[in-house]
């Protein structure tokens, strides 16, 4: 079969950069691939919201790096704001006859404790307008992390279906180290033959299954709506025994009693004070309401099982099948700004997924925790010296202040 080494960044510029794909619609087709290393050219911005609420995209490595070519990528800049883009797939996308392989990169670099802001793609179907896209536009898939606060932490994978977004019944969560401002890998694989699907962070399983067993898509069984419970269904395990008999006396035992301990005080005076009573404690024979032990239920049937039959809507070749996927964006309420994305990609290609990682996510990620730590220190050395100097410009004044008060002094003199 005909091999095409293609270079992502011109479509019109073959240059053997070890990436090749079948000619033919065959295994390891290139549906979008963007590393950023030239700007954002490929990307549109939205204006679905009016200016004001909108904010703006800038392409950099942020304030601090290891490799500032591997790092560049696409920046939403604005606290408060909405950030929307959109870029066309090189070659619409299926799940329904392969495998879809979604992955980028996002590093949250204004990342602390309070950090809020989204960081999800979202693969839409059909024609898309990248002037208008935005929270309203269909899409088909959303994938990516979800941060806010102490409450929030997982990974968004929402599938549309028959018109309904669903989300996944249990969050995949981020653990703590997950939740930190330095650069992760973001993996969706759908696997169309198993109807099965894989969450990988930073290239480690985070969920994987069968796709019916997760979302609420229709269930190979549903209750028969025809079968109730018999009325005279008994399904109590255990009932009092009718044959116990409350012991006589059993009411006549008062809860609280004088505390037999307590003595009146010596200063204690009956005639200004009244006639004293020792204070009251619990009655350790109390043993409470009178209730008559339980016993087996002769009668119990067990537990009523509501009869399953076959359910007609279970299709679950239909089950995140998507045959026209044609546009890849990020729509975000951004609270905090920072969050930088990159090194997106759109494949049927496990292999060239795990390769591209390899030459991306891994090169940013060597030495980025060193960076940001001598960042750090340049900027609180930075700061120091603003505050020494700030120092120093207050004693001075204080100096002139004290040589006025001199002056004065002698002038009154």
């Amino acid at each position: 079969k005909k091999k095409v080494v293609v270079r992502w960044r011109k479509e019109d510029d073959a240059v053997d950069d070890g990436r090749a794909f079948d000619d033919g619609g065959g295994a390891g087709d290139g549906f979008f691939e963007d590393r950023f290393d030239a700007g954002m050219e490929k990307w549109t911005a939205s204006e679905w919201k009016e200016a004001e609420s909108m904010g703006e995209w800038t392409w950099t490595p942020g304030e601090w790096f290891a490799n500032e070519a591997a790092a560049k990528g696409m920046m939403a800049t604005t606290d408060m704001r909405f950030h929307a883009t959109s870029a066309p797939l090189e070659a619409p996308a299926s799940t329904v006859d392969k495998d879809l392989i979604v992955q980028f990169t996002v590093k949250h670099e204004k990342k602390d404790y309070a950090f809020c802001g989204g960081g999800y793609v979202k693969l839409l179907p059909g024609k898309v307008d990248p002037k208008t896209f935005g929270g309203d536009t269909p899409y088909s898939i959303m994938f990516g992390p979800d941060l806010c606060g102490y409450d929030i932490s997982r990974i968004h994978l929402i599938f549309e279906h028959e018109g309904e977004n669903l989300l996944k019944d249990e969050d995949v969560k981020l653990d703590y180290s997950d939740k930190d401002e330095y650069t992760h890998l973001y993996t969706l694989i759908l696997k169309h033959g198993s109807g099965e699907y894989e969450v990988l962070l930073d290239q480690k399983s985070k969920s994987s299954g069968k796709l019916e067993d997760h979302w609420k898509f229709p269930k190979k069984e549903i209750k028969d709506p025809s079968k109730s419970k018999p009325a005279d269904w008994v399904d109590e395990k255990k009932i009092p025994d009718p044959a116990a008999v409350k012991p006589e006396g059993y009411d006549d035992i008062p809860a609280e009693i004088p505390d037999p301990e307590a003595e009146k005080p010596e200063d204690w005076d009956d005639e200004e004070d009244g006639e004293w009573e020792p204070p009251l404690v619990d009655n350790p024979d109390y043993k409470g309401e009178w209730k008559a032990p339980m016993i087996d239920n002769p009668a119990y049937k067990g537990e009523w099982v509501h009869p399953m039959i076959p359910n007609v809507d279970y299709k679950p070749d239909t089950y995140a099948k998507y045959s026209d996927l044609t546009t890849i964006g990020f729509e975000l309420w951004t609270v905090n700004a920072g969050s930088i994305f990159d090194n997106v990609l759109v494949t049927d290609d496990k292999d060239y997924a795990d390769k591209m990682a390899d030459e991306t996510w891994k090169l940013i990620t060597d030495g980025e925790k060193d960076a940001k730590d001598a960042w750090k220190k340049i900027q609180d050395d930075a700061k120091k010296d603003a505050d020494d100097d700030d120092e120093d410009d207050e004693d001075v004044e204080d100096l002139s202040s004290a040589d006025d008060d001199a002056d004065a002094a002698k002038e009154e003199l």
